[in-house]
């Protein structure tokens, strides 16, 4: 028993985010410079493949859509948390990604992506589809 208790201070201290039920999560106003569309440029070691393209869609609402594509088109809406100062985007799978941005580069699921000024025909027609919550950027 206090195995897991040491365990669980641990993993609290280490700041690890952690989410039981997407609907409690609270959605936090994305901060401007974060807001757009993100895209993988060339391979990405966590891809499936090189020819593989992740798209990010980030509302300044904090809606969010993570699009991946490569036979077919991958997409799950999320929402933008703020915990510690920091910004995760939690998908409705409770997928929990770091948002790590400076300038036009953004690090999200050991990947660096890039902003562009909209995302690719696939994703955009899956957003046509299934609109977000809040505008687009």
């Amino acid at each position: 028993m206090k195995k897991i208790a040491v365990a669980g201070v641990l993993l609290a201290l280490a700041g690890c985010a952690q989410v039981d039920n997407y609907q409690e999560v609270v959605k936090h106003p994305a901060p401007a410079d974060l807001t757009g569309y993100w895209q993988s440029k060339g391979p990405q070691s966590k891809m499936v493949s090189p020819e593989a393209i992740a798209t990010l869609v980030v509302t300044k609402d904090g809606d969010t859509l993570d699009c991946r594509q490569w036979q077919r088109v991958v997409a799950v809406p999320g929402k933008v948390m703020m915990r510690s100062g920091d910004f995760y985007n939690v998908t409705r799978k409770l997928d929990i990604y770091a948002l790590e941005h400076e300038g036009s580069r953004l690090e999200y699921d050991g990947m660096e992506l890039q902003r562009v000024d909209r995302p690719t025909v696939e994703c955009a027609t899956y957003l046509t589809k299934h609109p977000l919550e809040s505008t687009l950027p």
